[in-house]
């Protein structure tokens, strides 16, 4: 049997991969780069190798995080009628985030360790410097107030919160709470 060998751009998307689980299982201190490797099936030193620190393979992996929000956002607002309102185009901005992000669990959850980590000087500035310009985005996108936005941020991070808890569905087990959150969640849009 032959194996095929991976250019490097291919071995660093797998590295990337794995970093993302890794960092969305134990959080950016907890996760160690031999655990990353050993997930890709790589040498530690390679990781380092291909990423530099552990610091800057975290912030490769927030800068997909939220370069994936970012599409996101941009193919929501294709699917807006071109005469919506600006509730309209967060409501379909949202909607779509809801379909595509959330339920890619690894991202909401390593979005959230990004904010955890704010206080490592590095990850703060970065984290910052996303969350700003995909607030800017989607004003820019759908033409809304910034109450409208902050509202519309502020329901994303909640959403995010219930996927990070794994409390996204109207399911029987849930917690009342949770239940009654998701339940009125659409009468304050999203």
């Amino acid at each position: 049997m032959t194996r095929t060998r991976m250019t490097a751009t291919e071995r660093s998307a797998e590295v990337l991969a794995a970093a993302t689980a890794a960092f969305a299982e134990s959080g950016y201190a907890a996760t160690k780069t031999d655990d990353i490797a050993r997930r890709a099936g790589v040498s530690q030193p390679y990781v380092i190798r291909l990423f530099g620190t552990k610091q800057q393979l975290f912030l490769a992996v927030l800068d997909q995080v939220c370069g994936r929000i970012e599409e996101i956002f941009r193919a929501g607002a294709t699917l807006a009628e071109p005469d919506a309102s600006p509730k309209d185009r967060l409501d379909t901005l949202g909607g779509h985030f809801g379909e595509h992000f959330l339920t890619e669990r690894d991202l909401p959850r390593v979005f959230l360790q990004g904010i955890a980590a704010a206080a490592d000087p590095a990850i703060g500035a970065n984290i910052r410097d996303h969350f700003g310009r995909l607030y800017n985005l989607a004003k820019e996108l759908t033409g809304a107030t910034a109450s409208e936005v902050r509202r519309f941020f502020g329901t994303g991070m909640l959403l995010i919160d219930l996927t990070a808890l794994g409390v996204t569905e109207l399911e029987a087990d849930n917690p009342p709470w949770a239940t009654e959150i998701l339940e009125n969640l659409g009468e304050d849009g999203i």
